[in-house]
């Protein structure tokens, strides 16, 4: 990681891959983890999913010993949460770890879904074991207050199960998150215009090149080209496209990035282990 001069507010990313960890030769540069974003606000982190990239992160924590986390969920898909049963501050009594998830249904209990993914025999350890870990629920438009005072909005996004963005203030500065997210529904793309309207820094779902999108129509997911175009009709300074299809390769990646700056002078194509210090 890069260090960043402004403490203030700073994005790292862990892991900037969708649907499945891709690692190998021809993803070395942009990276093959799943997701998992760390923002720092005032010296404290806050992490946005628990991909497969979460791993190092949470190593990096202990290192550091931080044992207080606040944990936000865009929503609970494999590649969000795979890096969970891996990520070594759940499994250290002394520290606290909040679980935020703000996109299942009023019937589903955040607690029972992970339990899926970690009990035997499909994972040795069960996720109740985790002493770690508390599991808070909310509703997507809901402003969350964190440890440390960070306040956070957050707004429900077009994905299959749900998924929740969120916008982070600090010092003048605003970082936006939108990722699960696809295009195409009026209510919603009205209402993520103006949530993510002069932000500073946008992360946004681009899974998708335009040319494919026709074919995938009902996924939950977008284009980096109409990342773009957002980002032009509403001042967004700097779009980081993210949520990287497994099959991309670092040449496809190198090439799209290049014919981003033609639709926004500052767009950026997310790279695993880029910090970004607002």
């Amino acid at each position: 990681m890069h260090a960043a001069s402004d403490p203030g507010l700073v994005l790292r990313l862990w892991g900037t891959r969708g649907s499945t960890p891709a690692p190998g030769c021809e993803t070395v540069r942009y990276g093959g983890e799943t997701t998992a974003m760390e923002v720092v606000i005032g010296g404290r982190s806050v992490l946005i999913d628990c991909g497969s990239g979460a791993r190092a992160l949470g190593d990096r924590m202990c290192a550091d010993g931080i044992d207080d986390i606040d944990m936000l969920f865009t929503h609970f898909h494999l590649d969000h949460i795979c890096g969970l049963p891996f990520f070594r501050p759940a499994y250290n009594p002394e520290t606290k770890i909040r679980i935020h998830a703000g996109h299942l249904q009023p019937d589903e209990d955040p607690r029972a879904v992970l339990c899926r993914i970690m009990s035997p025999p499909i994972f040795p350890v069960a996720f109740d074991h985790l002493a770690a870990c508390e599991c808070i629920r909310f509703t997507a438009s809901d402003h969350l207050v964190l440890a440390g005072g960070i306040g956070v909005d957050t707004i429900a996004l077009n994905h299959p199960n749900g998924s929740v963005g969120y916008r982070f203030r600090s010092g003048g500065k605003t970082l936006v998150t939108v990722t699960d997210h696809e295009h195409g529904d009026a209510e919603y793309d009205a209402a993520v215009a103006d949530f993510v309207r002069g932000a500073d820094v946008m992360i946004y779902d681009g899974m998708f090149d335009d040319s494919e999108y026709g074919a995938h129509v009902g996924w939950g997911h977008s284009t980096w080209q109409e990342g773009l175009r957002l980002a032009a009709k509403t001042d967004v300074r700097m779009p980081v496209i993210f949520h990287h299809h497994p099959d991309r390769t670092d040449a496809q990646l190198d090439a799209y990035a290049e014919a981003a700056k033609q639709l926004h002078p500052n767009a950026v194509f997310a790279r695993q282990g880029l910090e970004i210090a607002l």
